[in-house]
């Protein structure tokens, strides 16, 4: 797991310290945060893929859940498969491959209810309004699950918060830092 890999860097740090995480980056800060609780003062999340979304399509498309049975059955082949997946997997499934893929699959299907109310630790929120990737309802959901948080939505902003509306996250880092202060 990949807060197993950073983890390690914390003990060179003079913790309490303050994590930042933007997208998969804050699903790990997460799992870090859930290992070592006392090493983190603060949290600062943007654009996390924390929970389901709340309108989430149930089901895969008919015939890709089709041709993925018949592939497994042996009686398509591979590249037909490979099409399918061209046709109905999302854009971040289609650029990914290998093992990447296999990752991409298992993150998309996990949510942090349990992790996101096991954390003490303070945590700011920091989400575009126009973030189609990952919704501020998730966000809202996200903050009411948090013993300590603040969650932010900027006007006129996307996914990529850290690149569109630096200081506004700044701020919220900022504010972490000094509360450990």
């Amino acid at each position: 797991m990949y807060a197993d890999l950073i983890s390690p860097i914390l003990d060179t740090c003079e913790t309490p310290v303050v994590v930042v995480g933007h997208s998969f980056g804050g699903r790990v800060a997460v799992h870090l945060t859930e290992r070592r609780p006392a090493a983190i003062g603060g949290l600062v999340l943007t654009g996390v893929p924390l929970l389901y979304r709340a309108h989430r399509r149930e089901k895969t498309a008919l015939r890709y859940r089709l041709g993925r049975m018949l592939n497994s059955w042996g009686l398509v082949g591979d590249s037909y498969l490979e099409t399918l997946r061209g046709r109905y997997g999302s854009a971040d499934y289609r650029a990914a491959s290998g093992v990447m893929r296999d990752i991409l699959v298992t993150v998309v299907n996990e949510s942090y209810e349990k992790q996101l109310r096991s954390i003490s630790a303070p945590v700011d929120l920091v989400w575009g309004d126009g973030d189609i990737a990952t919704p501020p309802e998730i966000a809202a959901r996200a903050e009411a699950l948090l013993a300590d948080a603040r969650l932010t939505i900027l006007g006129g902003v996307d996914h990529f918060v850290p690149s569109a509306a630096p200081a506004a996250l700044r701020e919220a880092i900022d504010r972490r830092l000094d509360a450990l202060a």
